[in-house]
C-alpha cells in the first residue's frame, strides 16, 4: 500500500494520460479482431487493471496489442466467429501464462534472440497493415493475411476514393499532429475525433450499434471436435503475451531504472487475461506505447495501470451512442499507424552493418510471421538461432584446443615440456565442453597427434563443465590412444567434469588421473621412459582413478 500511494500525482496524471490513449488502440484492436469495439474495451479494462494490481512491473500499462489481436482475428476466421469458443481461449490463455509466473518461465522467455523477436513483431506489424489495406479501399476483405493479399486486386480496381481519403487523413493527423497538443490530446485520440467529425457528412460505413453499460459474464464453454485447436490457441496467445510483456517490462525497467520481476508479471497478465475471457474481452499484453506514454506522463507506481483501466471504465459505461459513429476507415488508419509502429524500423535501418545471419533469421521469421503462423515463426526462429549459437560456441572450444603448450612459467614444468618433445601430446580444453564441439573433437586431436607420440595428456583445468556427448568423446579419444600403443593421462578435471568423466570412462583400464599438468608431465615421461613397458601391457598405466 506504501508503494501503491507513494507517487499519487504522477499516477493519476499517467494513468488518465494513459487510458485517453488507450481509448481509439482498443476500439481498433476489437474491431481488427473481429469480435468487436466493446470486447476491445473490455479486455483493456481487465487486462489493464489486474495486470498493474498484481503484475510484477508497477508502471506498465497493459490492454490489446498487436501480437495478440493478429492470432485472434485468425482465431476468429477459423472458429467462424463463436464467440464462446474465442473467450474460452482468452481464459485458457490466462490460465497458462498464471502457470508459467507461477513455475518460473518468465526467466527463459527473455533469451529469445532479438532476429527472432525483430522478425516476428515486424511481421506482426506487417499482417496488421496488410489486412486494413482492403478496409482503406471502402471493402471488407475475407479473413487471414493470404485472403487479404488476394483480394488487393479486386480491392485496387473499384476504390472508394471517399473513404480512402478519410482513412489517410486520420493516419496523416495521427502522425502529424504537433506534439505541444498532443500533451493535452494525444495524436491517436485526435485523428479519432476529427476523422469522426469529417465523416458525419459523408457516407462510409460506421460502427453502428454498439452496446454499453457493465459487461456479461461469458463461462468457458468445450468443443470436443475444435479442442486441439482451442488448446492451440490459447498457448500460443500465452506465449505471445509473456514475450510481449516482458519486452515491455525491459523498456519500462529502462526508462524508470528499477528492475521488473517477470514470473510475478506473467501472473498478473494472466489473471487479467483470464478475467477478459470471463467478461468478453479480447486478450491483451504489455503495451509499450501507452506505457511509455504514462511513464512520461509522471506515472511510476501499480496505481497509474489501475486508473487507466477505470478511466476506460467509465468511457464505457456512456461511449455507446458516440462510438456507433466511428468510421471503419477511422479505424483503419489508426491500425496502419499501430502497424507501422510495431515494425522495427531502427534494426532494419542497420541490418547491413550486422552479422549477416542475423538479418536472414530474422527475414526468415518475419516471412514465416506472414505467410505461415506465428508459433512456427517464433519456433523455427528460435531453433536456428540455438543451433547457430551452439555452432559458434563449439567452434571457440576446438579452436581452444589448437591453443597447445609449448612453454610454462613453472621452471620444472617448463624443463618437463622440453624433455617430452615429441613423445608426449598435451591437448589443453577451455570452456564447458558440450555436444555441439563432442562430433569434432576425436578428429582435432587425431589430427594433431604425431606419429612419434608414445603418450597422451587430456589437460582439463580450464573447463568448467561437460555433457554426456564431450564425455563420450573423450571415452573415443582414449580408445584411440590406447589402441595405437600410447600412454594416456588426464588431469586437472574439476569435481562436477570429475564425475562425468569417471562415469562415462570408469570402465576403461589404462588411464592415470592426475591433480594438474606438472604431475601429468612427470607421469607421462615416468611411463614413456619405463623399459619394456607399453600402453597396453599390465604395468603400462593404473586404471582409471580419481583425481586425490
Amino acid at each position: 500500500m506504501k508503494n501503491l500511494l507513494s507517487n499519487v500525482k504522477g499516477d493519476l496524471t499517467g494513468g488518465l494520460t494513459a487510458g485517453i490513449v488507450a481509448l481509439p488502440l482498443a476500439l481498433a484492436l476489437g474491431v481488427a479482431s473481429g469480435v468487436g469495439p466493446m470486447a476491445g474495451l473490455y479486455g483493456a479494462i481487465a487486462v489493464g487493471f489486474f495486470a498493474a494490481l498484481l503484475g510484477g512491473t508497477p508502471s506498465q500499462i497493459s490492454g490489446p496489442t498487436g501480437p495478440m489481436v493478429v492470432v485472434l482475428a485468425g482465431l476468429f476466421a477459423t472458429l467462424s466467429g463463436d464467440l464462446g469458443l474465442i473467450f474460452t481461449v482468452v481464459m485458457l490463455a490466462g490460465l497458462l501464462q498464471i502457470i508459467m509466473g507461477f513455475t518460473g518461465v518468465g526467466q527463459y522467455i527473455r533469451l529469445v534472440p532479438y532476429p527472432v523477436i525483430s522478425g516476428f513483431m515486424s511481421g506482426i506489424g506487417a499482417i496488421i497493415i496488410i489486412l486494413q489495406l482492403g478496409r482503406l479501399m471502402g471493402h471488407e476483405p475475407p479473413g487471414g493475411t493470404i485472403g487479404a493479399l488476394k483480394y488487393l486486386p479486386t480491392a485496387l480496381s473499384d476504390i472508394d476514393f471517399v473513404t480512402l481519403g478519410l482513412g489517410l487523413g486520420t493516419l496523416v493527423i495521427a502522425y502529424k499532429w504537433p506534439p505541444k497538443l498532443g500533451k493535452v490530446v494525444p495524436g491517436a485520440l485526435a485523428a479519432l475525433i476529427i476523422g469522426t467529425l469529417v465523416s458525419l457528412g459523408l457516407e462510409t460505413p460506421i460502427l453502428g450499434n454498439i452496446p454499453t453499460g457493465l459487461p456479461e459474464l461469458h463461462m468457458p464453454v468445450f468443443d470436443q471436435s475444435k479442442l486441439l485447436l482451442v488448446l492451440e490457441a490459447a498457448f500460443i496467445l500465452a506465449i505471445l503475451g509473456a514475450i510481449d510483456s516482458l519486452l515491455t517490462s525491459l523498456v519500462a525497467d529502462n526508462m524508470t531504472r528499477t528492475r521488473h520481476d517477470s514470473n510475478k508479471e506473467l501472473i498478473g497478465q494472466g489473471v487479467g487475461n483470464t478475467v477478459a475471457g470471463l467478461i468478453g474481452g479480447i486478450a491483451g499484453a504489455g503495451a509499450t506505447m501507452r506505457t511509455v506514454v504514462n511513464i512520461r506522463s509522471g506515472g511510476k507506481e501499480r496505481l497509474s495501470g489501475m486508473v487507466h483501466a477505470l478511466v476506460l471504465l467509465a468511457i464505457v459505461l456512456g461511449l455507446g451512442p458516440l462510438a456507433a459513429q466511428i468510421p471503419h476507415a477511422v479505424l483503419a488508419g489508426i491500425l496502419v499507424k499501430v502497424g507501422l509502429d510495431i515494425i522495427d524500423w531502427s534494426y532494419l535501418k542497420r541490418a547491413h552493418t550486422g552479422p549477416r545471419w542475423d538479418f536472414v533469421l530474422m527475414l526468415l521469421v518475419l516471412g514465416l510471421t506472414v505467410f505461415v503462423d506465428l508459433i512456427t515463426a517464433v519456433g523455427v526462429g528460435v531453433v536456428l538461432a540455438a543451433l547457430a549459437y551452439v555452432k559458434q560456441i563449439a567452434q571457440l572450444q576446438l579452436d581452444e584446443v589448437n591453443n597447445l603448450p609449448e612453454t610454462s612459467t613453472d621452471p620444472e614444468e617448463d624443463a618437463l615440456l622440453k624433455q617430452a618433445g615429441n613423445k608426449v601430446r598435451i591437448f589443453s580444453f577451455g570452456g564447458p565442453l558440450s555436444f555441439g564441439a563432442a562430433a569434432d573433437l576425436g578428429h582435432h586431436v587425431r589430427e594433431k597427434v604425431k606419429n612419434g607420440s608414445r603418450a597422451l595428456i587430456l589437460d582439463f583445468s580450464r573447463v568448467p563443465s561437460m555433457d554426456v556427448s564431450a564425455a563420450m568423446a573423450v571415452e573415443t579419444i582414449t580408445s584411440d590412444a590406447k589402441a595405437a600403443g600410447r600412454h594416456v593421462i588426464m588431469c586437472g578435471a574439476a569435481a562436477a567434469v570429475q564425475t562425468v568423466l569417471e562415469n562415462i570412462n570408469a570402465h576403461q583400464s589404462g588411464v592415470v588421473v592426475t591433480p594438474d599438468r606438472k604431475a601429468a608431465l612427470a607421469k607421462a615421461m615416468a611411463l614413456v621412459n619405463e623399459p619394456g613397458k607399453d600402453n597396453g601391457s599390465p604395468g603400462a598405466a593404473a586404471n582409471f582413478i580419481p583425481a586425490k
